[in-house]
Parts: C-alpha cells; sequence; structure tokens
C-alpha cells in the first residue's frame, strides 16, 4: 500500500509540475514576452529569414491580441502606450484579425504618408537618406540579388536601413498622399520593393491600435535555412552565430 501512495503521489506532483510551468510560460506570453520568426524577406536587412526574436507584449499596453488565440475579452487597449516612430512592431493583420506581420511604424495617427519615386514624405517633407554600399542578399541555394542601400532617418531622428530594388519604379514606389486615421499607424518594410504593407489599402491598410502585439526587442536565434532538421551535420554551419543576441533598432 505504501508503494501504491508513493507512485500516485509522484505522478500527480509531476501533473502538478507540468500544468504549473504551462501557466507560467502562458502568463510570460502573455504579458511580458513572446518568441515570433521571421518567415519573410521584407524586413530585410534589419530582419533576415530564420531569424528568431522575442517581442516585449507590454511596449504598448494589453489588447485582446496579447491573448491567447486573440481570445475576445475585452476591446480597445488598457495601459496604451503610443509606439515610436521607427519601433519595429508586430501586429496582427487587419484584413483577418489573425495574421501576424511585422513591419516598422512609419506613419502615426494624423500623419500625412506618400512615396514619390521611392523617396518618403512625412507631413509634407521629404525623409532624409542617405545611400551607402549596396546589400547583396545570398540565398543559401546559391543565388544572390543586388539592392541599393541607404540610411534613412525619420524626423524623430531614428536611423536604419533601407533597401530599394535598382530597377524600374512601382506602384508602391509612387503613391497617393494617406492619412494616417486616430488610433492607427502606417507601417512600412524595410526591404521597400519586396513588402506587402500599408501602402495596399485593401491588402494591409493602416493598423488599429488594437491590433498591435508588441515591439520587436532581441534576436535570440538565427538561421540560413541550408540545413534540414533531419541533417544535424550542417546544422553549426546554417547557425548564423553573428545574430545570436543581437537587439532590433
Amino acid at each position: 500500500m505504501g508503494i501504491a501512495r508513493k507512485k500516485t503521489g509522484g505522478i500527480g506532483e509531476t501533473i502538478k509540475t507540468i500544468v504549473y510551468a504551462v501557466l507560467i510560460a502562458l502568463v510570460v506570453r502573455t504579458v511580458a514576452f513572446e518568441p515570433f520568426n521571421i518567415p519573410s524577406k521584407s524586413m530585410v536587412p534589419t530582419l533576415l529569414v530564420g531569424d528568431y526574436l522575442f517581442v516585449s507584449k507590454y511596449s504598448y499596453g494589453y489588447s485582446r491580441h496579447s491573448l491567447p488565440l486573440s481570445l475576445h475579452l475585452f476591446d480597445g487597449r488598457v495601459m496604451e502606450r503610443v509606439p515610436d516612430r521607427g519601433d519595429v512592431a508586430v501586429f496582427k493583420l487587419p484584413t483577418d484579425n489573425r495574421t501576424d506581420y511585422i513591419k516598422r511604424v512609419i506613419g502615426l495617427p494624423g500623419d500625412r504618408i506618400q512615396v514619390i519615386h521611392r523617396v518618403l514624405f512625412i507631413n509634407g517633407k521629404p525623409v532624409e537618406r542617405k545611400q551607402i554600399e549596396d546589400y547583396t542578399d545570398r540565398d543559401p541555394r546559391g543565388g544572390s540579388q543586388i539592392y541599393t542601400q541607404y540610411i534613412e532617418t525619420l524626423p524623430n531622428g531614428r536611423t536604419h536601413l533601407i533597401l530599394e530594388y535598382p530597377g524600374s519604379e512601382s506602384q508602391a514606389d509612387n503613391t497617393p498622399e494617406y492619412v494616417v486615421p486616430d488610433h492607427h499607424y502606417f507601417m512600412m518594410g524595410d526591404n521597400r520593393d519586396n513588402s506587402q504593407d500599408s501602402r495596399y489599402l485593401s491588402a494591409v491598410g493602416y493598423v488599429p491600435s488594437e491590433n498591435l502585439v508588441g515591439r520587436a526587442e532581441i534576436i535570440f536565434f538565427s538561421t540560413d535555412g541550408s540545413a534540414a532538421l533531419w541533417e544535424p551535420w550542417k546544422w553549426p554551419w546554417a547557425i548564423r552565430w553573428d545574430r545570436f543576441f543581437t537587439l532590433i533598432h
């Protein structure tokens, strides 16, 4: 009898420990940090495909999208903080309220945003940018693409790198003027010719403050995709060690 009770108690303690661990993880994921990975090239060169990063959930306050599965327990935001222009933010795509997108905050409520011949204008003034060395985007399969690279300086002094494809201008390189509604934000990718963002009103458009999930803070892991899960002998060379613990600006 004593042995049976001991086994039952041991199983019960194990289950209790697992439940506590899951609850703690859910709380941390909801109120503090949530991991995300980068699946597309829209934020190159700031973020690369295969980067894994932590997003701070507390940076802009909390909405229903802070909760697991975006449980609709309340509307709006609590403890709301306005994003800074230039923040790299994760948000739920407004057209479905499910898909996670990551872009840079370019326009704040009331701003007038326009792109003219690839130059970003904010409230009627061109945003300063300086061309630097070209950026070569290398594919792990051996292909490559060369982009024109700039340092862009936003009106608040925040700087970041952007890429432009050195070819003919596209529709997104010459846009109408957008006026950002109250409680909304205008988001753009740093890879300007390879980003579906707020310039495409029917696909993304203005992002409601409620849809903000959090601010991207730090890259904690990165792989270039050249090693599959069943190729562990290649993992050391596929991992981008130099990107570990890189702060996101």
